[in-house]
């Protein structure tokens, strides 16, 4: 089937994975960041006290997802995100006007867990369960949307930030979110698995089985690409947490900065097609090894940057890695552990990257506040990087092996 054909038949699931994704960004970091100052601010926070809440919340809404993320196993995606995107609006409300540091932390708790849990987990899993032989390409379209969010959003609300009070950007986000359901409902109005490049829906793990999550939990592979998990998440998400910080450490005006987000996506969206088409074409085990390189080298290359031009191209490889991570990661759990069970499976991992992106800004705003500002470290986090892409190329060497078809 030809790509564009393959968009044709199935658009209305495939833009239904879209929206999804980009939804999820009024719980992502890097929108919330975007009113980092005006938080600490408001709060009299320092940026260690700041990505101390922030780590709080963001690990109690982990925790929730072991559970929570089961969910995409028992209800349908038009009946389960409809609800999921009504308590993110309500969420998006309550930032609006929280004023009481504690109450801050339960705020980011719901907007952690519902945007960046919950919405990008119905999104992928869905994905990755319509769709068999044309997994990669799919659940790659679906991740343009946070993609999308990523380019588009900072870029809107820096700009309203100069003459709107962030406490009604909230509001606004929130109208944004209750517009999208409607949208949803309508695309998913006749869900159901749609057709793909396979005839059957369902694909086997390692062994030729169906693997459920207590399985996985006992599995070596699982722990041998807990850094890879980690890594994205935790210091991906302290890439655009630390934003204020980073700009101002560099003499960068937040603005000038705001504006490589395009550059970014742009670099991301090509990579996420690429890396879609190469695990469709060569298999998710020659994918999901090398991710972790680009991240590694961005790093490096942010940390010596003295120029916006020059944290542009450094931004650029990082969205290379980017675009592979959000695909490889994803299609690896169908692949290796099977779909029977994959919400659940998807979610056990979900919780540890959501715990990731907890302890990134965590970690770093307390160096921050010890006089160790970003740049510096994240010659360390590039090392982690390199030490997690190869403990995770180990790992599929030893077992890839058990793979039941060569589609893997």
């Amino acid at each position: 089937m030809g790509y564009l054909r393959f968009l044709i038949e199935n658009r209305l699931f495939l833009l239904g994975g879209f929206v999804l994704s980009f939804t999820s960004s009024y719980g992502q970091t890097f929108f919330i960041a975007l009113f980092a100052g005006e938080i600490m601010q408001d709060f009299n926070l320092t940026d260690g006290q700041w990505g101390a809440l922030y780590t709080l919340g963001t690990t109690i809404s982990a925790i929730t997802m072991v559970w929570a993320g089961i969910l995409t196993d028992t209800y349908r995606v038009r009946s389960l995100s409809f609800w999921i995107m009504i308590l993110l609006a309500i969420a998006c409300v309550a930032m609006a006007v929280v004023h009481h540091w504690v109450l801050l932390i339960v705020v980011i708790y719901f907007l952690r867990l519902l945007g960046q849990g919950m919405m990008s987990e119905i999104a992928y899993v869905a994905m990755a369960r319509w769709f068999v032989a044309a997994r990669g390409r799919a659940i790659s379209i679906a991740s343009m949307g946070f993609a999308a969010g990523q380019a588009v959003l900072p870029i809107i609300f820096v700009a309203l930030l100069v003459f709107i009070d962030w406490r009604w950007l909230w509001g606004v986000a929130a109208l944004c979110v209750l517009g999208t359901i409607p949208l949803i409902q309508r695309l998913l109005r006749q869900e159901r698995t749609p057709q793909s490049l396979a005839e059957d829906s369902s694909s086997l793990g390692m062994g030729g089985r169906h693997w459920s999550r207590s399985e996985m939990l006992r599995h070596p592979l699982f722990y041998l690409l807990v850094p890879l998990m980690l890594g994205p998440p935790a210091w991906g998400t302290a890439l655009f947490f630390q934003q204020v910080h980073l700009t101002e450490t560099k003499g960068w005006s937040l603005v000038s900065y705001v504006s490589l987000m395009p550059i970014f996506t742009l670099s991301m969206i090509a990579t996420t097609f690429v890396a879609g088409w190469a695990i469709d074409r060569f298999g998710v085990k020659w994918v999901v090894p090398f991710q972790l390189i680009p991240f590694a080298v961005a790093f490096v290359l942010l940390s010596y940057a003295e120029t916006i031009f020059a944290a542009g191209i450094a931004l650029t490889v990082f969205g290379i890695g980017q675009g592979m991570h959000s695909t490889g990661i994803t299609t690896f759990w169908a692949v290796f552990y099977g779909t029977r069970h994959l919400g659940a499976i998807k979610a056990a991992a979900a919780a540890l990257m959501v715990f990731g992106s907890a302890i990134g800004p965590g970690i770093t705003g307390v160096f921050i506040d010890y006089g160790i500002d970003f740049p510096q470290q994240m010659i360390p986090i590039a090392a982690f990087y390199l030490f997690g892409g190869a403990l995770a190329g180990f790992g599929i060497l030893r077992y890839q092996r058990d793979l039941f078809n060569a589609a893997a």
